[in-house]
């Protein structure tokens, strides 16, 4: 019999802790089966933050290092630097990312350290509760804000991938979601793209993930799919925002 499909050797067998319905499972998959196809898994170095993907250096089948809360690009900074032939890649959710991690992230970018960051945005913070992340959208309810996200005294979401594009240092940014099976391929797409990138030695690369979050956003998995494609998206439009080949 043929064998059809296989388990990507990117991943381990440990089974993974996240919730019915998180999607970061299947981001773990697009990560590990590009790593392998790119032929550069064996010298690898990964970088988990503190988040729901904290325990992210038990499923990839590579080396992996632990960092303190937002600090995963300045810990990638020194890895890279001191291995420049391994591909480095920071794993990181948007409370870690986005919050206590925004001057990390914006000064590696503009720095063009030759690393990749796969950035999970999932609109809320997960693994602490629920709680209003800089990403949540408005009006969107979460444990710090009940009546829903109010722009007066909080702001509009930050838009991470559309700021860093503005940085000449960031070598590609693109923005994919894993909402269904068309957009999964095409964020695996991107994601091999921004480790090429990488690999080429060209610059600084990120993929943004919309992602989803059932357990805090107090919905059923299949719902919370929906949700992404209705309301997330609009605010956080997909696609690229800057490649080498164009120049922006």
């Amino acid at each position: 019999m043929a064998l059809v499909y296989e388990k990507t050797k990117g991943l381990t067998e440990k089974q993974t802790h996240y919730c019915p319905g998180c999607t970061h499972g299947v981001i773990h998959k697009l990560v590990g089966e590009v790593l392998v196809e790119l032929g550069v898994l064996g010298k690898s170095v990964g970088v988990a933050p503190v988040g729901c993907s904290v325990l992210a250096y038990d499923y990839f089948n590579c080396d992996m290092h632990e960092a303190a809360h937002g600090r995963a690009p300045a810990v990638a900074t020194g890895i890279k630097r001191v291995l420049p032939e391994h591909t480095v890649f920071t794993y990181q959710g948007d409370g870690d990312l986005a919050s206590i991690g925004t001057a990390e992230i914006i000064h590696a970018a503009h720095r063009g350290e030759k690393f990749t960051t796969i950035f999970v945005n999932n609109a809320i913070y997960g693994m602490t509760g629920g709680q209003m992340a800089p990403t949540t959208l408005i009006g969107q309810k979460a444990t710090t804000s009940p009546y829903g996200r109010d722009q007066a005294s909080t702001g509009m979401p930050l838009k991470v991938s559309e700021m860093l594009a503005t940085i000449d240092g960031a070598a590609f940014v693109e923005r994919v979601s894993v909402h269904d099976v068309p957009n999964i391929r095409k964020a695996k797409k991107a994601i091999k793209k921004a480790f090429q990138v990488q690999i080429d030695g060209t610059g600084f690369g990120i993929v943004e993930i919309l992602s989803t979050c059932p357990t805090n956003w107090g919905i059923t998995p299949v719902d919370s799919l929906t949700w992404l494609k209705e309301n997330m998206i609009p605010y956080y439009p997909l696609g690229n925002f800057r490649t080498p080949e164009e120049g922006k």
